[in-house]
């Protein structure tokens, strides 16, 4: 999903994050880490209890950072470009909490989207995982002065008033009631001018979460949006399909190591929902899929405005709106803004 951004800087947040992980794993033997990673996989696979934390200890958390944090990072920052696409302009979220935030990826992707400090609060039940996100902010200027708090994610949870919550790749260790728990928790939590933005893996049932989440947002008073261009039920019929967009990673020697392979990049597939208390600046629909480029056309299947899934074949007659098409990617905004 592409997004207006401004050019990287080689101090950006997403560079120096990059810089902290890469060097997380000295000293630890890339065996051992391979195996950490290869138990949380399957881990994360099965069912986990809300108060059974799946980081058990620094290795853990070492070995998910430097394997998940860049999945995670990308996957949320492209959440958000789809959010501050849709904001007023000039809004940017002046605190964030993130639910669940483990090791932090979100407050780094929420770093690298808007510039300026602002307060973070990052809740997890995990400490080593909180003691090694605590470590790798203080890299990071904007980050230094953010809060780790250790606080169960389920039915108990409260969360102070700000103008952003981010809940990414969570929903999935929950339970049925304390997912709603979470999800009504933000709602309450955000600001007037606030925003949640929950992101789950790519799947079918990532996907259930996360319409799950919407129908719990719209029924808080919530506008989606994105990546829907409007606030109606998904036109998607449950069981065919589900909705899901695609972030490209940089896979680093201990990716390559656990799943193979001698590719650089991987693609990481996630569902998403930003909604707002304000009324957003929708697009008029949004590529659903990769745009299928053939000899003289390109085919959009899309999400459109009114609630519905369509299509648009864009030919060489179109000029511009063609070679806009050629450019476009899966998840981007249609057709694109002047």
């Amino acid at each position: 999903m592409n997004a207006p951004r401004t050019p990287y800087s080689p101090a950006s947040p997403a560079d120096t994050l990059r810089a902290a992980l890469a060097g997380l794993l000295d000293g630890l033997p890339p065996t051992q880490a391979a195996r950490a990673v290869e138990r949380l996989i399957a881990s994360y696979r099965g069912s986990t209890p809300t108060d059974a934390p799946i980081l058990r200890d620094r290795a853990d958390v070492a070995a998910y950072a430097a394997y998940r944090m860049p999945a995670t990072f990308e996957a949320v920052r492209s959440a958000l470009g789809a959010l501050a696409a849709a904001a007023p302009e000039g809004w940017a979220p002046g605190s964030q909490v993130d639910v669940g935030g483990g090791t932090g990826a979100a407050v780094w992707a929420v770093a690298d989207t808007w510039a300026g400090k602002r307060p973070v609060t990052v809740l997890d039940w995990a400490e080593p995982a909180l003691a090694l996100g605590r470590e790798l902010a203080g890299s990071c200027d904007r980050l230094k002065s953010a809060r780790w708090q250790r606080s169960r994610i389920g039915a108990a949870l409260t969360i102070e008033s700000t103008d952003l919550v981010t809940v990414s790749y969570v929903l999935k260790e929950l339970t049925a009631d304390d997912r709603r728990s979470v999800v009504d928790a933000a709602a309450a939590a955000a600001s007037p001018d606030g925003a949640v933005v929950v992101v789950e893996p790519g799947t079918p049932d990532g996907y259930e979460r996360i319409i799950e989440a919407r129908r719990r947002l719209i029924d808080a008073g919530f506008h989606v949006a994105a990546p829907c261009p409007h606030s109606a039920a998904c036109p998607i019929e449950p069981g065919t399909d589900w909705c899901h967009f695609s972030a490209r990673v940089s896979r680093s020697s201990l990716h390559r190591q656990v799943k193979g392979g001698s590719l650089a990049y991987e693609d990481e597939k996630f569902s998403y929902v930003a909604a707002t208390r304000f009324a957003p600046e929708r697009p008029a629909a949004r590529i659903t899929r990769r745009p299928q480029i053939r000899k003289g056309q390109v085919l959009l299947d899309l999400c459109e405005a009114e609630g519905a899934l369509g299509r648009e074949t864009v030919t060489k007659r179109h000029g511009p709106l063609y070679r806009a098409a050629r450019d476009a990617d899966w998840g981007d905004a249609w057709p694109p803004a002047p």
